[in-house]
């Protein structure tokens, strides 16, 4: 099985060098070392966290926590991909093949794409040719969450194009927000590397409709060149950066001088949208993207997930360091003109963050925040993205 390439995405400011902005290579090789040992503190936190019978991770969302923590421990800086699974991931593994269902999906009851698109994306990460039928379905479950509302194989309707939390149950109301579509994204662009050696059989596998989903992304976006909804913002501050769904926002309202309600953009979804681009296939051309790269630029802080406050405050560090990794971003040049080196400062950040039994927990519990199961594999992740990338 081959290893699906990473698109590159260059943030290009011709007024900044390496040399004027970067971390000295002393402070990247500390910074490097600081995290391998919060890694392997934050590992032996998430290990004793496993249910020794189970093999599972969590009890909220078992599928999804176990696919999360199963992704940070063969994320770890010192792991070589070719190591076998060290025994508590084997046991997760095992967990999450019990949870296949007969449609392709791996959940347990609900939110069938959101843990199906985790759970793909963890085992990917595990190469086995005994797995490769159950991870080939559960990528044609997840391309058959893909709205298309009202006439079929048309964009006639904001949602189309988009994913949601998924169900297994055909009649129930689909849903579509940019959080589940950027997950079912994710694990479409790794699980490609399923179809790279099947040659003619690969290329009989379905595909998601990209050019649909690329225009859901738009419909999220504050952008009124290209999204023409009610509910755009025409300020200047929401510029490019993103909503949670069409018509629905996590963060603020306001009232336009001509009396609609706009729609704030705010951090963590803004980050998704990025990888959500990325994922699809858009370069650093394309004008959307240069819209969310510059709005996360002129919000960049790592005091608050901007527009939430400390709401989601582990999500937006977490995705913000996949979406800069993934996207190839060196730095971010904020609105009064200050280059940051992202992976030092998020990276100095997070250090300081860990408690002293190798976990993180954020004190607002909003979207189960407050489980350090949940929070310390997300920062597990965002830790080994800076590593890698450094």
């Amino acid at each position: 099985m081959k290893t699906h390439a990473a698109l590159a995405l260059l943030l290009v400011s011709p007024s900044i060098t390496f040399a004027q902005a970067a971390t000295p290579p002393a402070r990247q090789e500390s910074l490097k070392q600081e995290i391998r040992l919060a890694y392997d503190r934050g590992l032996a936190f998430l290990k004793s966290k496993q249910n020794p019978e189970t093999g599972q991770w969590g009890d909220a969302e078992p599928v999804a926590f176990t696919a999360l923590a199963i992704t940070s421990i063969l994320l770890a800086p010192e792991r070589k991909p070719t190591d076998p699974p060290p025994s508590e991931v084997e046991k997760g593994i095992a967990f999450l093949m019990k949870n296949v269902q007969q449609d392709g999906g791996i959940y347990v009851k609900a939110r069938a794409n959101y843990n199906t698109s985790l759970a793909l994306t963890a085992l990917m990460l595990a190469p086995s040719q005994e797995r490769e039928p159950t991870l080939l379905a559960a990528r044609r479950f997840i391309i058959g969450q893909q709205n298309d509302f009202d006439e079929k194989g048309r964009q006639d309707n904001p949602f189309d194009g988009g994913v949601g939390y998924g169900t297994p149950k055909p009649n129930n109301p689909a849903h579509a927000d940019l959080s589940n579509t950027h997950f079912a994204l994710e694990a479409l662009y790794y699980a490609q590397a399923l179809l790279a050696d099947k040659g003619d059989a690969g290329k009989n596998e379905p595909q998601l409709n990209y050019s649909a989903a690329i225009q859901f992304i738009k419909n999220c976006q504050n952008m009124p060149e290209t999204n023409k909804a009610t509910w755009v913002s025409n300020d200047p501050k929401d510029r490019g950066g993103f909503i949670y769904s069409p018509g629905e926002t996590r963060g603020g309202e306001t009232k336009t001088p001509d009396g609609r309600t706009a729609l704030r953009s705010y951090g963590s979804i803004s980050y998704a949208g990025l990888l959500s681009f990325v994922y699809a296939g858009l370069g650093k051309d394309d004008a959307n993207v240069k819209a969310v790269l510059q709005w996360l630029s002129e919000n960049y802080t790592l005091d608050e997930n901007p527009g939430l406050g400390a709401q989601g405050m582990f999500y937006y560090f977490h995705t913000m360091a996949k979406a800069l990794a993934v996207a190839d971003v060196d730095f971010l040049k904020t609105k009064d003109g200050k280059v940051i080196d992202w992976r030092a400062d998020l990276a100095g950040k997070l250090l300081s963050l860990q408690k002293g039994d190798g976990s993180w927990a954020n004190t607002e519990g909003r979207w189960m925040e407050s489980d350090s199961t949940l929070t310390t594999a997300y920062m597990l992740m965002a830790l080994a993205r800076v590593h890698a990338t450094f």
